[in-house]
């Protein structure tokens, strides 16, 4: 997909894969504004729970983002309070569904707005994550909600460890949970030419250094770098791979 303004274009791509699980219970999107030229929405939702209830959960948060960013008036509204809203929205919708099923389904969330003036805002809850690169270098990604990132931040093991950690997919945060989720929120003043933002779910980026993934989506266009890393990620999963799935959008001159 490209959208080009005046002064930009963006160029996007995704890429999803079952992995070697019986069900996919990833779903992604790739949104352009339908009014606002320059507008465009990338988001991932890991789904859990169930055979059916993963995906339903994050069926969920697809079409709620698709509403929400349909009502979304880019030149009035703040992309703060949409994207939470978003969250907060699909949260309820989630619990609502699983009053009518048997399964428990629950759901992450990583997305990402970028405006026609460059500026970007990101949300999240859970544990799959947005990343910002500039050029190759990695200016910022998201936190987790999850046990080792804690384990992180209380300096009681480093990245490196909470990566292999028997731990690391227990989550203290996502929606459709008895408690509300955490909603993490980061706001880009301005993108530059070059830039890249990232989402993408942990079995994607449970296999890559943040260093490993800005040489990628720096060196290869967005099409070719989304396949690059899900074939990656495939073959240092070595048969035990989760779903996966990325929306890469870089912004060009």
């Amino acid at each position: 997909m490209n959208a080009a303004t005046s002064s930009f274009r963006l160029v996007a791509a995704t890429g999803i894969h079952r992995g070697d699980r019986p069900y996919q219970q990833d779903q992604l999107v790739l949104l352009p504004h339908p009014r606002t030229k320059g507008c465009v929405m990338g988001l991932v939702a890991d789904g859990m729970g169930g055979k059916s209830g993963g995906r339903k959960a994050a069926d969920q948060v697809v079409m709620t983002a698709q509403q929400v960013f349909e009502r979304y008036v880019p030149s009035k509204d703040i992309p703060e309070q949409m994207l939470a809203q978003l969250i907060h929205e699909a949260h309820l919708m989630i619990k609502l569904t699983a009053i009518a099923s048997e399964e428990e389904p629950h759901s992450t969330i990583g997305t990402y707005v970028i405006h026609p003036d460059r500026t970007a805002c990101v949300a999240w809850a859970g544990d799959t994550r947005v990343y910002h690169f500039r050029g190759p270098e990695m200016v910022f990604r998201t936190k987790d909600h999850s046990f080792v990132q804690r384990l992180v931040d209380e300096g009681q093991i480093t990245e490196e460890e909470a990566n292999v950690h028997p731990q690391s997919n227990l989550l203290t945060g996502c929606l459709g949970t008895q408690t509300d989720p955490p909603v993490g929120v980061h706001f880009i003043n301005q993108l530059q030419t070059g830039d890249t933002l990232m989402v993408c779910s942990d079995g994607l980026w449970h296999y890559f250094t943040p260093k490993e993934l800005g040489a990628i989506v720096h060196t290869l266009p967005p099409r070719e770098a989304a396949e690059m890393l899900v074939s990656k990620a495939r073959h240092r999963a070595r048969g035990g791979g989760d779903n996966l799935s990325i929306v890469i959008v870089r912004v060009e001159g």
